[in-house]
């Protein structure tokens, strides 16, 4: 079956959340965070994705993107899921896939939710 379209607008914040795979754990040490993060940063600039806000929990990981394309968070999320899923499996001596399928998000459409997302 293939998978639902998403809903990408250019210009329009989204609320996405990638959870580990089974809830499990995503970081292991610090440095995983930083890699992460350091990541993040490089493909939100290579595919003109602004990042607002984001949390990175030891299981799970809530953002709030707005893309200047139609396409850029879509681009984001993989090239940073490809590198990091790579680099979590050499690091850690594991195997197999770290997030439990796509990324959920869902396009921010008032200012309570942008508030509740940012808190």
């Amino acid at each position: 079956m293939a998978c639902r379209a998403r809903l990408n607008l250019a210009g329009v914040p989204q609320h996405l959340v990638q959870r580990g795979n089974n809830r499990q754990v995503c970081f292991y040490i610090d440095q995983d965070y930083a890699v992460y993060l350091d990541k993040l940063k490089e493909y939100s600039r290579r595919y003109k994705v602004a990042v607002h806000a984001f949390v990175l929990m030891t299981n799970h990981v809530h953002l709030l993107v707005t893309p200047t394309t139609p396409s850029g968070v879509s681009q984001m999320m993989q090239a940073l899921g490809r590198y990091y899923v790579r680099y979590i499996n050499i690091t850690h001596g594991r195997s197999g896939t770290l997030w439990e399928g796509r990324y959920k998000s869902s396009l921010v459409d008032s200012e309570h939710y942008l508030l509740v997302t940012v808190r």
